[in-house]
C-alpha cells in the first residue's frame, strides 16, 4: 500500500512542478515573464492556477497519508521506564574496586598486572 502511494505522490510531484513552470511568471524574477506564447490567455492562467491548487492539495494528502503509514508499527517507549536488566562491562572486563590505598594510578597499575596479554603488544617504555 505505501509502495503505491509513493508512486502516486512521485506523479503529482512530476506535474505539479511542470504546472508550476507553465504559468506566467508575474514578477519577472528570471528576467523571461510575460512573453506573449500560448499561455498568454486569461482562462488558461485561470486553468493552470485551479490546477495547481488541486494537485497542492492532493500532495497534501498524500504527504499525510505516507506519514500515518510511517507510523502504524511505531510503538510509544518511554526512556525512564525502560531500565535494562543487567549491565555488562564491555570485553568482559572485571569491575575495579575503588582504590583503598594509594592512588587512581596504583589501582591502574594493578589490574593491568592482573590480566594477560592477549596477543602481540607494543613495548611500553617504564
Amino acid at each position: 500500500m505505501q509502495t503505491v502511494i509513493i508512486v502516486i505522490h512521485l506523479m503529482i510531484v512530476s506535474v505539479l512542478i511542470g504546472a508550476v513552470l507553465l504559468q506566467k511568471s508575474e514578477g519577472g524574477g528570471l528576467g523571461m515573464g510575460g512573453g506573449a506564447g500560448f499561455m498568454s490567455s486569461r482562462g488558461t492562467a485561470n486553468l493552470l492556477t485551479r490546477t495547481t491548487a488541486i494537485l497542492a492539495g492532493i500532495f497534501f494528502v498524500t504527504s499525510m497519508a505516507l506519514a500515518w503509514i510511517a507510523g502504524i508499527d511505531r510503538k510509544p517507549s518511554s526512556i525512564l521506564g525502560n531500565a535494562p536488566a543487567t549491565q555488562s562491562q564491555p570485553g568482559g572486563a572485571t569491575p575495579v574496586a575503588p582504590p583503598t590505598s594509594g592512588g587512581v594510578l596504583d589501582t591502574l597499575k594493578k589490574v593491568d598486572e592482573q590480566q594477560a596479554p592477549s596477543g602481540p603488544q607494543a613495548p611500553r617504555s617504564q
